[in-house]
């Protein structure tokens, strides 16, 4: 795999989550101010780097498979550090919400590009 894909499908995967945290910021008045989406969006980040290296995602970013053991990773780690060394909240409903948003993304986008990749490989 070349390294621009796997950097721009790292990319793409740190750009949902803060997409996600932005979201969520606004829509309970916390404001998006970089300082306050990064502090939101860092257990999640460091879950997703932590699901890139479980997975290996670097062999095949664009996979099924790596996207699930990234967004798997993402919301069970990214939850685990919120609440232990972020120190805040895990409530059921947040649960819910960030594990369909951060499942939609990080395996929407693979999705996108798999279906592009077929397309050109077809030459439809």
């Amino acid at each position: 795999m070349k390294s621009r894909a796997v950097l721009w499908a790292l990319v793409a995967d740190i750009v949902g989550i803060i997409v996600f945290v932005t979201i969520g910021r606004r829509n309970h008045d916390e404001g998006v101010a970089p300082a306050g989406v990064i502090e939101t969006a860092a257990p999640f980040v460091i879950a997703v780097l932590v699901g890139w290296l479980l997975g290996r995602a670097w062999k095949a970013p664009f996979a099924v498979g790596t996207g699930v053991i990234i967004w798997v990773t993402t919301v069970a780690l990214g939850m685990v550090l919120r609440k232990l060394v972020f120190d805040e909240g895990t409530a059921t409903a947040f649960v819910i919400v960030a594990t369909v948003f951060t499942g939609a993304v990080s395996n929407g986008w693979r999705l996108v590009v798999r279906t592009r990749q077929a397309r050109v490989t077809t030459g439809s």
